[in-house]
């Protein structure tokens, strides 16, 4: 088994920034893709980004312009640059790291999550 270690969460004031990592207990473990999802009280987890092990990335569109993700395949590690934070950012992040058996059939491993919290 993997598990998925989340940091870099905290408080902040809108228009500032932090930085997610997020790291898999086993580097060996290969992922197909990585990346975050949030979830807000009182609404459904949402994707926010995702990059394949190739480096092809996608974005929910509320965060284009603003979050970078990146990852370091050798340390099977995901990063999530957040810049111009918004109070609607205000969330729990969590990780995922995605294993493809098929064109429809996956596999995910989630973090415990880490909270942002952006103050107007």
């Amino acid at each position: 088994q993997v598990q998925l270690v989340e940091s870099g969460g905290g408080l902040v004031q809108a228009g500032g920034s932090l930085r997610l990592s997020c790291a898999a207990s086993r580097s060996s473990f290969s992922f197909n893709s990585m990346g975050w999802h949030r979830q807000a009280p009182g609404k459904q987890r949402e994707l926010v980004a995702m990059i394949s092990s190739g480096g092809s990335t996608n974005y929910t569109e509320a965060v284009k312009g603003r979050f970078i993700i990146s990852r370091d395949n050798a340390k099977n590690t995901v990063y999530l640059q957040m810049n111009s934070l918004k109070p609607e950012d205000t969330a729990v992040y969590y990780c995922l790291g995605r294993v493809d058996y098929g064109p429809t059939l996956w596999e995910g491993y989630w973090g415990q999550g880490t909270q942002v919290t952006v103050s107007p």
